[in-house]
């Protein structure tokens, strides 16, 4: 192994290492969902249909998940820090382009550039988090807040992006990442460079996985308004069969596979990735209900949405700022887990709950909250499960992982719920009022993402083996 720094610097953290690691996870996360609210407003100005629309926030999660772990074996060779920067440069230029997109294909475009600069970024991040601060209390703390990242800033892409689209338009929901990234890049020179491994990268592996998720999205929402009979949809579920097939074989035949098999053989390991899978699946899908049913429903305008998220925020903060590191200090990850889980599970239960004239804090609010804290936790455990005791050679890899896991359940969630509220909101068009079918397909969509953290639940319990104060 080489390095391009010295070792001895390793492990010792500039006090401004961790908050340009974290606010580099806040971006790419928030980018995720910053859209959302401004989607209609994005729809009216581009004229875009609604189908492409969905590919605005599709694009995005595709390329950032489906390219984070070819981005991590990359910051192993090439330089984390290196890499970190480059990626942020690109993550600039495709902002811009996002903002002075003139049609739906570029903007499109553009997201799908984010992402992949996202999937540079986020993996290099957290390996260089792991150069920082050696094995113990400090890391653990550190990567508390680092996993807290994932889970707010999918809420304050909501937050700031309600704001920007009502009084500024739709266009700074791009514009306001500049600032951001450049900030970001000029406080890289607190980091380490971080360690270097020798080997290649996995181009066809990380190509034929992304173009097989792809598909598979594909497949899901073509499916939910044409059947799963459709000549189409049965086209491209084989294209998405025939790709992950390729997947596996070159990953057992290529010397630098993208997902080394050490890296998933520990059952700890795998659990961990499962569970924010599923987390990623639910908390996608949560935002976008929660989002719909506060414009169409309720009609609040985007600014009153996104202040609407605030106790989810301030729960995900709480969750894992400070129930989650003091329960991993007193217990096992599977405990934490678990718990964190059933939380999430109750909240998503109480959405359940929602009409068309409901008082919000009846409902709306104080389920949140629950989920909020349930999330907070959840990040906390995962991140810390998911890249303990990883030789160093694979840091980056299993980094890229758990931000592949939460992307990825992300995409495929929301396209499967999403189709779910639909076939509920037809199915009762003709007998109830629109407001009232609406609903009925929301609840019935976050009813589902109930049982994809109960999933979460069982799927850490069976695969999370106790280990006691984070050690």
């Amino acid at each position: 192994m080489s390095t391009d720094t010295h070792p001895s610097a390793l492990g010792r953290a500039s006090a401004w290492a961790l908050p340009v690691i974290a606010a580099a996870q806040l971006l790419m996360v928030m980018d995720g969902t910053i859209v959302t609210v401004g989607l209609p407003n994005i729809g009216r100005g581009l004229a875009m249909t609604d189908g492409d629309l969905n590919w605005v926030l599709t694009a995005y999660a595709l390329t950032f998940g489906g390219l984070l772990l070819a981005g991590g074996r990359a910051g192993d060779l090439f330089g984390r820090r290196r890499l970190f920067r480059g990626g942020l440069v690109l993550f600039t230029v495709a902002s811009l382009l996002g903002g002075v997109a003139t049609n739906g294909g570029l903007l499109i475009t553009a997201r799908a550039l984010q992402g992949l600069a996202a999937a540079v970024i986020a993996p290099a991040a957290l390996s260089l988090l792991a150069d920082a601060y050696p094995p113990g209390p400090g890391r653990n703390k550190a990567l508390g807040v680092y996993g807290a990242m994932g889970g707010l800033g999918s809420v304050a892409g909501l937050l700031l992006g309600g704001a920007l689209t009502e009084y500024l338009g739709w266009r700074w929901i791009m514009f306001v990442n500049i600032p951001i990234a450049l900030a970001v890049l000029a406080g890289t020179a607190a980091l380490p460079a971080g360690s270097r491994q020798r080997g290649g990268v996995d181009v066809p592996g990380a190509l034929t996985v992304t173009l097989g998720l792809g598909s598979l999205v594909y497949t899901i929402n073509r499916a939910g308004s044409h059947g799963w009979d459709d000549a189409v949809t049965l086209t491209t579920l084989a294209v998405a069969a025939a790709l992950f097939t390729a997947f596996a074989v070159i990953q057992r035949r290529t010397r630098h596979p993208i997902l080394p098999g050490a890296v998933i053989a520990d059952r700890r390991r795998l659990g961990a990735n499962l569970v924010m899978f599923l987390m990623g699946g639910g908390m996608l899908a949560t935002f976008y209900f929660l989002t719909l049913y506060m414009q169409a429903v309720k009609e609040y305008p985007p600014m009153l949405t996104g202040i609407a998220y605030l106790p989810m925020a301030a729960a995900i903060g709480i969750g894992s700022g400070v129930i989650g590191p003091k329960l991993q200090a007193a217990t096992s990850t599977r405990t934490l887990t678990a718990i964190a889980m059933a939380v999430a599970t109750a909240g998503m239960a109480w959405f359940g709950l929602l009409t068309p004239d409901q008082n919000p804090w009846l409902v709306l609010i104080p389920a949140q909250a629950v989920v909020g804290a349930g999330l907070g936790m959840g990040f906390v455990a995962c991140t810390i499960a998911g890249v303990r005791d990883i030789p160093p050679h694979n840091t980056g890899i299993a980094s890229g992982l758990i931000n592949t896991s939460q992307q990825i359940g992300g995409a495929l969630g929301l396209a499967l719920l999403a189709g779910l509220a639909t076939t509920v909101t037809t199915s009762h068009a003709t007998t109830t009022t629109v407001h009232e079918a609406l609903t009925h397909g929301y609840t019935t969509g976050l009813m589902a993402g109930a049982l994809t953290f109960l999933a979460g639940l069982i799927v850490a319990l069976y695969t999370l083996r106790e280990d006691r104060g984070g050690r």
